[in-house]
This record gives structure tokens, C-alpha cells and sequence, in this order.
């Protein structure tokens, strides 16, 4: 038997749970999509009308709701948070700048897509999405402009790289949040998370920016910079100065990846040292992704901050201007660890379990699918995840450990699929890249439904091996 019990909810009926769950997922997407009501509200209002209509007693389904909500803030909410830090600092410090320099400054004209690629997925790597986009877009404008090309064919690999990371891989948001749902191990996912991604960031950047910039063939907007060439020529000096002062390229590359190597050496020690083994104890208290993170941003502080010249009130600084902006996506996972929850309770993730069970479904495509209705449907692709999660849960209990990292993958590739007017990023690259509404939705949201399918196919095809 499950887990779950269901005797929680008496009052629940089978025949009321599918009109429970609509119920509640239609006021998520109402209140998110036409009334712009905060998703945090609108996954709270969902939750409780999931209980009320599903028959669960009221106080039931607020203890659901609130028991949801605490575990999944415990689980993940201090990963966020350490991952928000690291990645303020990476910015302060100019070791972003630095990346995007080294790496732009050795590419040639004919394999700058694949650079700016790169660039998009390592800047993403422990970046949230927005704070990713604010860095890359003046960095895609002027390469752009320099090199002569259409803001699509350079822009395009850059984003894609920044969003497959966002979607497939943790620590960000989503990724932790399914993680945390369906019990699956973070490392491991977080090993094939990668796999997926360099594959669906090879096609959906550089190969599908070589045809979508014929369809939009259309110049850097002339944002930050009025006259390239005059500053190139006048603040030569200043940008030596500034390049001085941040950490070197490997310093920072070392960083970056620290807690990544930190994480995939706790997931090759579980599958190849017997448990006991000195060696895997050590790699395995390392690459707790709390332990990994907070060596990452200790690490960090020095060669980040100390490496690029903050004295202590900077790095502080700059540490605590890394949490306000988080708390909004805090709020938001959390609610919706609360909306899964509720789901649980009520018994709604055992009848699609056994729905999908007597059915011939694909248990990876069904998960895809229903985080692409939710992502259609709200424009969010961590409400998008952290539902399908919750609808999911029960059916993880039936999957083995690599089975169940695969899942999570696949409802992140469905998360991704086909941004358009709902969604804030869709507008955000709009505006930075001046194009038309049409324009956008030819390049960026078709971008977005080309990292979907094709994380979706590499998943199947890891389900072969795996």
C-alpha cells in the first residue's frame, strides 16, 4: 500500500475527487491568467477549494494545506536561498561578466552561437531565469551589434541555454520542488538533469537559431548603448580597470561548478562504493545539496568577494540583497507544496496513479503533458512543476530511483513548453529585443517548445538505459 492515508479525508468520495481537482486547478489558472492575482494566493485559494469541493472538512484541508506548505519550505526553501547568494555574488563580483568575456573574446563569427550557448548555460547554472536574462540581454545586444549578426541567431542559443538549465536542472526552483514531491535523489538527478539538458540546449540554441533568425532577421535594439563603437573606443581604459578587478576566469569557473561536482560525486559514490565505505561517507556528507551549497557560497565569499576586491560590509551587502528578491518564489513553492499536499490528502494523486496504472500511458509522457496543460495554462513554469508534481507524487512510490529522477525531468521539460502572452518572460525578451508580438512568439516561444519536446525525447531515451 501507499504511503498516503486516506483516511484522512472521509469524506472524500471518488466521484467527487476529478471535479475537486478541476475545480481547484481552474481557480489557480483564473486567478493567475486573467484576474493577475499572485500565484502564492491563487495556489492557496486553489487548495482550499480542492478540499472544500472534494468533501475534505475544512480544518482537514487547511492541516494539508499548512503541512504542504511547511515541508516543502523546509526541504527546499534554504537551498533557494543559498543558491540566491551564490548567485548575487557571481554577479557583484563581475565573475558572470568574466565568463561571458573569456568565452565570447575566443569564439570566432561561425561558432559564436555555440559560445553564447555556453554562456547561457553556465550563467544559468546557478542563476534564477530573470536574473540570468538582466545579465545576458546587454551581453547578447552588444555581441550582436559587434559581430554584426541578428539578435536571434546570437540571442537565441543564449536564452536557450538559460532556460533548459532553469527547467531541468537544480538548484532552481522547480527542479528542487519536484525533487522534493517525488522523494527522487537529487544527485542523480541532477547527473541526468545535465545529460538532458546539453543535448536539448545543442538543438534548441545554435541549430534552431541557424532557421528561426531567416524567419526574424532583426538587428540589436540600440538598449544601454547609444554608439558601440564610440564607448568601445572611450572606456577602453575603464573596462581594463573593471576586468582587473574581477576574479579570473578559472577562479570562477571552479566556483560555478563546485557545488555540481559536489553533487554528481555524492550520486557516482552511491552507485559505486558500498555503503560503510570511508570514501562514500565523506562524498556523501559533501554532496548533501545543503552542504554543497554552503561550501559553495563560503567558497564564494572569497573568491568572489574577497577576489574582486569587497571588503566585509560588501560581501554582506551583497549576500543580503540576494534574499528579498526571493521571497516571491519562496511563497510560491511553498504554496505549492501546500496544493500538493491537498491533493495527497483528499486521495486525488492515487486515483491518477492508478488511473495511469490501468492504462497504457507512458508514466514519463503523461507527467510531461499534464505540466504542459498547467504551464498553457498559467504561463508559469514553476506553478507548472510544482503542480504536476503534486498530481504525480503517489505515482513515484511505484518507480525505482532513476525511474523517479527521469519524472522530474520530464515534468520540467513539460514546464518549458510554448511561453506566450501569459507568461512575464515572454514579454520581458520582447521588449529587451524589440520585436513584435508575432515575432516573439516564431523565435522565443518556439525555442521554449523545441527545449520541451526535445527534453522530452531524451528522457524516453535515458528510460532505455536507465
Amino acid at each position: 500500500m501507499h504511503p498516503i492515508v486516506l483516511a484522512a479525508a472521509p469524506a472524500a468520495s471518488s466521484g467527487r475527487l476529478v471535479p475537486a481537482a478541476l475545480a481547484g486547478i481552474a481557480l489557480i489558472v483564473v486567478l493567475i491568467t486573467y484576474l493577475k492575482v499572485h500565484p502564492f494566493l491563487s495556489l492557496t485559494l486553489g487548495s482550499l477549494l480542492v478540499g472544500i469541493v472534494a468533501g475534505l472538512p475544512v480544518a482537514d484541508t487547511i492541516d494539508a494545506f499548512t503541512k504542504g506548505f511547511g515541508d516543502t519550505a523546509a526541504g527546499v526553501g534554504a537551498l533557494i536561498a543559498f543558491g540566491a547568494m551564490f548567485g548575487k555574488l557571481l554577479a557583484d563580483s563581475g565573475g558572470a561578466d568574466q565568463i561571458v568575456d573569456t568565452i565570447i573574446g575566443r569564439t570566432g563569427r561561425r561558432f559564436l552561437p555555440w559560445a553564447m550557448a555556453l554562456v547561457g548555460a553556465l550563467i544559468g547554472l546557478p542563476m534564477f531565469f530573470e536574473i540570468g536574462l538582466v545579465l545576458l540581454v546587454p551581453v547578447i545586444l552588444l555581441v550582436a551589434r559587434r559581430a554584426q549578426m541578428s539578435v536571434i541567431a546570437v540571442g537565441i542559443p543564449a536564452l536557450a541555454g538559460l532556460s533548459a538549465m532553469h527547467g531541468l536542472v537544480p538548484p532552481h526552483p522547480g527542479p528542487l520542488v519536484a525533487i522534493d514531491s517525488l522523494k527522487a535523489d537529487l544527485g542523480l538527478t541532477l547527473a541526468l538533469g545535465i545529460a538532458v539538458a546539453l543535448p536539448t540546449i545543442a538543438l534548441s540554441g545554435p541549430v534552431f537559431a541557424r532557421f528561426a533568425s531567416r524567419w526574424v532577421d532583426v538587428p540589436a535594439p540600440e538598449l544601454y548603448v547609444t554608439d558601440a563603437g564610440a564607448r568601445d573606443a572611450d572606456d577602453h581604459a575603464a573596462v581594463d580597470a573593471e576586468r582587473r578587478r574581477r576574479p579570473s576566469f578559472p577562479v570562477t569557473l571552479f566556483t560555478v561548478l563546485l557545488p555540481v561536482v559536489l553533487m554528481l560525486g555524492k550520486a557516482v559514490a552511491d552507485i559505486t562504493l558500498d555503503e560503510g565505505d570511508r570514501v562514500r561517507t565523506v562524498l556523501d556528507n559533501l554532496g548533501t545539496p545543503l552542504v554543497a551549497l554552503i561550501i559553495a557560497v563560503v567558497v564564494a565569499m572569497f573568491t568572489f568577494g574577497r577576489g574582486s576586491g569587497m571588503d566585509r560590509e560588501g560581501i554582506a551587502s551583497s549576500l543580503a540583497g540576494s534574499l528579498p528578491p526571493i521571497a516571491g518564489p519562496l511563497l510560491i513553492v511553498a504554496a505549492g507544496g501546500g496544493f500538493k499536499q491537498t491533493l495527497v490528502d483528499t486521495g486525488i494523486g492515487d486515483l491518477v496513479a492508478d488511473w495511469v496504472k490501468d492504462s497504457d500511458l507512458s508514466v514519463l509522457f503523461l507527467a510531461w503533458l499534464v505540466a504542459v496543460l498547467i504551464r498553457l495554462a498559467t504561463g508559469s513554469a514553476t506553478v507548472a512543476t510544482v503542480t504536476a508534481a503534486g498530481i504525480l507524487a503517489p505515482l513515484a512510490t511505484t518507480l525505482d530511483s532513476g525511474e523517479t529522477s527521469l519524472l522530474v525531468l520530464a515534468i520540467g521539460a513539460g514546464s518549458l513548453f510554448f511561453s506566450h502572452v501569459n507568461d512575464a518572460g515572454f514579454w520581458l525578451v520582447k521588449e529587451y529585443f524589440g520585436l513584435s508580438v508575432g515575432q516573439n512568439i516564431r523565435t522565443w516561444s518556439l525555442m521554449e517548445t523545441v527545449i520541451s519536446v526535445c527534453g522530452l525525447v531524451f528522457v524516453l531515451l535515458l528510460n532505455l538505459v536507465v
